[in-house]
């Protein structure tokens, strides 16, 4: 089982990535964010089938801060009810990963 994680998280805009992503970092929740614009996401909502542009953010960090990472994600979105989805890393360059280790919380 892999200790690092990719979480993906979406957003309805650009300052709310930057606001989460910024707040992760700072906080040593992930060692880094990407961002990544013009998604589009089509759900049902409450009934109501939802078609709306979103930004992505894909956050790396470890399995062992995924509480951590989701409780701040939550303080901060807009959503009632946000994406937060964690999928392993399972394979990376060992270089890479001592990196996201140095850059998170112990």
């Amino acid at each position: 089982m892999s200790k690092f994680i990719v979480i993906l998280c979406t957003v309805p805009s650009k300052d709310d990535g930057i606001a989460i992503a910024k707040r992760l970092v700072e906080e040593g929740l992930a060692a880094c964010v990407n961002i990544n614009s013009g998604v589009s996401s089509i759900y049902k909502w409450k009934g109501d089938i939802c078609d709306d542009e979103e930004y992505l953010l894909f956050i790396k960090s470890r399995k062992a801060l995924f509480d951590k990472v989701s409780a701040e994600i939550v303080s901060l979105h807009p959503y009632d009810l946000p994406e937060i989805i964690s999928l392993p890393i399972t394979v990376a360059l060992k270089p890479y990963l001592n990196w996201i280790e140095e850059n998170t919380q112990n």
